[in-house]
């Protein structure tokens, strides 16, 4: 049977550019990058060459720029460090009710340590009214994390507008754009943002590898303390292969060219759906604020998971993949205020680079013969 994969935003295929630039790092970079030897030197040039290509991506400096393990750490070094480096009595982090799990669930370990945690509420587009941001800062408000872009919906935050609050009232505003990097722009003075999180699997790097950007005069307490790596911020011997990857994945994605066709088709697949299902099927998510990539579609009274084991083939997701086998409606659709019997039914189809038109037509033809 076929095999259709249209689950991107859970994971990406490793792109052969990346591939190739590991090949090269297994066979020169296998010394360790803090050796002054001739196999350490080499090793430290590709974990240098692919941290300025972070960096450029970004739009920002290469001393700006610490690898991780993923998305999950560089939002938990951006978390935890801001709230062990704040010496506030009762420190206050600003999120929303719809982030992803890796900001969900080490806010809720700082409110354990007494931490106090606002979370915003969104509209039914999944979207927070800037608004509701300014009425939450207080005066021991030490961190504000907004993700750019949504994960299972796709929906796109008004991250420039929130920065401007934030930088108005001196507090560092972190985004978690594990999402958004090469579908949208992402530089981060165009944001406005202090912190920034980057997950390899994302942009077709292998996963185990991220990165998180930390803008100058920002303080963070390391999560793990050691020989002083990544000018002190992230202990632990570099890895010249991983951090290798990234590098190559962002010199990809930085061309934003080719999301252009992938939101063609991916409006196609949604407008030939709606067409065929009329007020069977409901677009989850902004219509228009969202990721040129995301399709998050409910067929209404309808189970998602059931629907999407009977496509054969076709590789999708009933949420985000942190969410997958559970039998619960997605937090982030109860939180837009999505109805269960509408919930229930949602499946996300996540198309890349690499989608084809033909793709788009065998997954139309399939929900057409199931569903109809």
């Amino acid at each position: 049977m076929p095999q259709i994969y249209l689950d991107y935003n859970a994971s990406t295929p490793v792109a052969p550019s990346v591939v190739e630039t590991m090949r090269t790092a297994l066979t020169f970079g296998y010394g360790n990058p803090s050796s002054l030897h001739w196999a350490g030197i080499p090793a430290r040039a590709l974990v240098e060459k692919a941290r300025a290509k972070v960096a450029d991506l970004l739009g920002c400096k290469s001393d700006e720029i610490v690898f991780t393990s993923g998305g999950s750490e560089a939002n938990n070094m951006a978390l935890k460090g801001a709230f062990f480096a704040s010496g506030r009595p009762h420190p206050h982090i600003i999120t929303t009710a719809v982030e992803h799990p890796a900001i969900v669930e080490p806010c809720r370990f700082l409110e354990c340590l007494g931490a106090y945690v606002t979370w915003l509420p969104v509209d039914e587009f999944g979207r927070i009214d800037p608004d509701d941001l300014r009425c939450a800062i207080t005066a021991d408000t030490i961190l504000i994390s907004i993700m750019q872009a949504n994960n299972e919906v796709g929906t796109i935050q008004p991250i420039a507008e929130c920065a401007v609050m934030a930088r108005e009232h001196g507090i560092p505003f972190h985004t978690d754009a594990a999402q958004s990097v090469g579908k949208i722009d992402t530089n981060v003075d165009t944001l406005g943002v202090d912190l920034l999180t980057i997950a390899g699997h994302k942009i077709y790097a292998p996963k185990g590898v991220g990165a998180l950007y930390i803008r100058q005069g920002i303080q963070l307490e390391p999560l793990m303390h050691g020989a002083g790596h990544e000018a002190g911020r992230r202990a632990g011997t570099e890895s010249a292969l991983l951090d290798a990857a990234l590098g190559a994945a962002c010199e990809l994605v930085s061309d934003l060219a080719p999301m252009e066709e992938v939101k063609v088709r991916r409006d196609r697949l949604w407008d030939e759906l709606r067409a065929k299902f009329g007020n069977r099927i409901a677009l989850n998510g902004h219509p228009e604020q969202r990721l040129p990539n995301t399709l998050n579609v409910s067929f209404v009274g309808r189970d998602g998971s059931a629907l999407l084991g009977r496509l054969g083939g076709v590789a999708a997701s009933t949420g985000s993949a942190c969410h997958e086998g559970s039998v619960e409606l997605s937090p982030v659709l109860e939180a837009m205020g999505v109805s269960d019997d509408v919930g229930m039914g949602a499946i996300r189809f996540s198309l890349g680079r690499a989608t084809t038109d033909a793709e788009v037509d065998a997954v139309i033809e399939k929900l057409t013969d199931e569903i109809l």
